[in-house]
């Protein structure tokens, strides 16, 4: 730490009067160790006085006498603030570049699955339900073997991860219960309700603080969601001869995996301070999550079975069939060309949209990793309206798809209009969220 010192003249005049004359005594010594031989000191050889020397008078000065200490120390833990958090909403941004594209490409990539596995969506979900635990668990093995996980992260409470795996089950089975009963347009849309369902988990448990821009800036991009899917359906006529249980249950789904994703940031967020500031692996979370999840999942596995129309007993052949045709073999291959090329890309895909979605849950909050995901709804409505492989029927879209767009980027841009304050924020503020 460096100091720069200021120190005034004093002032020593009293009473305005003119300050006397300071003589300045000039003390010679003599002592063995100066080495001289001066004939005109005292028998004790302490010394004596030589002469006299006569020093103008100090002048008056208009300041008072300070003595004024300036710490650059503060200057540099401001200018490192201020530095390390340019580069975390850097990191935030860039994040959520890559989440957004890795999740318009899981969506694009999931519907040019369905193509050769159009008669197998059930097995494709259970293969990547229980597959994602083998490699998740694997690639955590790997970076435990490695020193990047350590076993102070392995020894993190596991029943957290069991409650969200518990939470992201539900949601599943919720889910499917009411897909099935809805119709198709009305499924995205019902789904944007996940977003509202984080801010207020986010609020109650996390103990967050949302300005009224952030709030109204993440209702119009649910808003601007709604109009974009909604454009060119009869949307009056959508729900109409349904009942209210079934909405009622998707949206029921949506705050299930709203509570997941908003505990897996408290995890975040608590294990940093069991760490002593280290941040905890992504795979830990990403791992025990699926573990749990494929557990749970599997508890429910024949009830979802039913729904979807495969009695328990027909499991073990539909699963065998499923398997040819993801691999285009066997008598099962017939009408399963694309096999296994896009199936694979898509969860290729699919792994690292996780990846990436869970560390920007990690290294920014759980709302802004659903806007990134949110902002991806009408940018893959636009890119399957165009012809694709295995997809030549292009669609046109209406001009209320453009207006949703338009409302959803207003409302991005809303969220992230920052705030000035003179007051300083807590940990809980809000202020630590901005994606832009």
């Amino acid at each position: 730490m460096s100091f720069a010192f200021s120190v005034a003249q004093p002032n020593l005049a009293l009473n305005g009067s003119k300050a006397p004359p300071i003589y300045l005594l000039h003390h010679h010594m003599n002592h063995p160790s100066f080495g001289h031989n001066n004939n005109n000191n005292n028998a004790n050889g302490l010394g004596m006085v030589s002469y006299r020397r006569k020093i103008a008078p100090i002048q008056r000065l208009p300041n008072p006498t300070r003595f004024v200490v300036r710490s650059d120390s503060a200057n540099n833990n401001t200018t490192s603030s201020q530095s390390q958090s340019s580069n975390s909403n850097n990191k935030v941004v860039f994040w959520s570049a890559v989440t957004l594209v890795l999740a318009v490409g899981n969506r694009v990539m999931y519907k040019l699955a369905l193509v050769p596995m159009n008669d197998y969506p059930f097995f494709l979900a259970q293969l990547n339900t229980f597959g994602y635990v083998a490699i998740y668990f694997s690639i955590l093995y790997m970076r435990h073997r490695a020193g990047i996980v350590t076993n102070e992260m392995l020894s993190i409470p596991k029943w957290r991860f069991a409650v969200i795996g518990m939470l992201e089950a539900l949601g599943v089975v919720a889910g499917m219960s009411s897909a099935a009963k809805l119709p198709g347009p009305a499924i995205p849309i019902l789904n944007q309700t996940f977003l509202l369902w984080q801010l207020g988990f986010s609020a109650l448990l996390l103990g967050r603080r949302y300005s009224w821009n952030k709030i109204s800036g993440c209702l119009l991009v649910a808003a601007g969601v709604v109009t974009a899917i909604a454009s060119g359906s009869e949307s009056g006529q959508m729900l109409s001869g349904v009942g209210l249980l079934w909405p009622i249950m998707m949206v029921v789904s949506s705050a299930f995996q709203a509570g997941a994703t908003i505990i897996k940031e408290y995890v975040f967020i608590d294990a940093a301070k069991r760490l002593k500031g280290k941040l905890l692996d992504i795979f830990v979370v990403n791992s025990f999550g699926s573990g749990f999840q494929a557990l749970f999942v599997l508890l429910f596995l024949p009830f979802l079975s039913n729904l979807k129309g495969i009695p328990i007993h027909e499991l073990p052949s539909y699963i065998k069939s499923g398997a040819g045709c993801f691999l285009n073999v066997g008598p099962a291959s017939s009408g399963c060309d694309g096999s296994p090329l896009l199936p694979l890309l898509y969860i290729v895909n699919n792994i690292a949209f996780n990846i990436s979605i869970l560390n920007l849950v990690k290294i920014s909050s759980a709302v802004v990793s659903s806007l990134a995901v949110v902002l991806s709804v009408p940018t893959t409505i636009y890119i399957l309206s165009l012809p694709l492989p295995y997809l030549p029927e292009g669609v046109t879209l209406s001009p209320f798809f453009l207006f949703g767009s338009v409302i959803l980027v207003l409302g991005l841009i809303l969220y992230n209009v920052p705030q000035h304050s003179n007051s300083k924020h807590g940990p809980g503020s809000d202020s630590d969220l901005d994606i832009m």
